[in-house]
């Protein structure tokens, strides 16, 4: 463990959460710098030196040989879960009975046409 580390885990078991934070950010900032210059030396090579960009192969969950996948599990447990709806016919909803009200705001209009 680096030095910083230490000093970080003492500040937060100490309670002293604003040299904790501080630290934090330090070792944080370091660590984007690293990644930065990583990555300024991978396109400089891309541009300057021909070389191919790098595919990356990220590794797939049931990857180990297992062909069913999480979400495929998952989307199997919910196939049976859920009864077949084949064949059945929905259930319609009813409209509440009872009088509807005319909406109120347009009186004149409706005596204009009267008055013909």
């Amino acid at each position: 463990m680096t030095e910083m580390t230490r000093d970080l885990i003492k500040n937060a078991l100490d309670q002293d959460y604003n040299k904790a934070n501080d630290i934090f950010g330090e070792i944080m900032g370091a660590k984007v710098n690293d990644m930065l210059d990583q990555e300024k030396i991978r396109l400089s090579d891309q541009i300057y030196n021909g070389v191919e960009p790098e595919q990356l192969e990220l590794p797939l969950e049931g990857d180990d040989g297992d062909e069913d996948s999480e979400e495929a599990q998952v989307a199997d447990e919910v196939d049976e879960a859920e009864p077949d709806m084949e064949g059945e016919v929905p259930e319609t909803v009813q409209e509440p009975s009872g009088d509807v009200e005319e909406p109120v705001g347009d009186e004149e209009s409706e005596q204009d046409e009267d008055d013909d």
